[in-house]
C-alpha cells in the first residue's frame, strides 16, 4: 500500500495600475515554480492552497477556480513508494504584502502574462507548464508554443 501525500498551491494573479500580472517564485534550487505545500491535518486542498501561497509568497488570495490536479508516484527514503497528487487552483491575490518566505523558497515575482509565460515555459518544473497554461487561458490569455 503507497503512502498518499496531497498537496495544493496556484496561478496567483493579481490586476493592479499595471494590468494584468502573474506570481511566479523561484524556489530554493533556484527553479521557477508555482507556490504549493502539503496538506495539513483537518484542511481542505482548498484552505491548503491558500495558506501556503500566503505563507510562500505574503499573497492572500481568493480561489477562483480549480485547474487541475498533477498525480505522479516516487521513492520517499522513509515511506517507500509515495502516490503525490497536486491540487492547483487559479487564485486572484486581494492582500498581502509581496514576502519571500526565505526558509522555503528565494524569490517572489510578479510578471506581465506574456513575460510570465516566456520565462514560465522555459523555466517552470515541466509539469507546471501545461498548469500555467490552462491558468492564462482560464484568464482569456492564450499563448503557446
Amino acid at each position: 500500500m503507497a503512502h498518499k501525500q496531497i498537496s495544493a498551491g496556484g496561478v496567483v494573479y493579481r490586476r493592479g495600475s499595471a494590468g494584468l500580472e502573474i506570481q511566479l517564485i523561484l524556489d530554493r534550487y533556484g527553479k521557477v515554480a508555482l507556490p504549493k505545500g502539503k496538506m495539513e491535518e483537518g484542511e481542505t486542498v482548498e484552505e491548503t492552497a491558500l495558506r501556503e501561497i500566503r505563507e510562500e509568497t505574503g499573497a492572500v488570495g481568493i480561489i477562483k477556480a480549480p485547474i487541475d490536479v498533477i498525480k505522479y508516484t516516487f521513492e520517499h527514503h522513509i515511506y517507500g513508494t509515495v502516490d503525490k497528487e497536486v491540487h492547483y487552483f487559479l487564485v486572484e491575490a486581494v492582500g498581502g504584502i509581496t514576502k519571500a518566505q526565505t526558509e522555503e523558497i528565494n524569490a517572489v515575482e510578479w510578471h506581465k502574462a506574456d513575460a510570465a509565460w516566456e520565462r514560465g515555459k522555459s523555466k517552470l518544473y515541466a509539469n507546471n507548464v501545461p498548469i500555467l497554461q490552462k491558468a492564462l487561458s482560464m484568464l482569456d490569455l492564450t499563448f503557446t508554443g
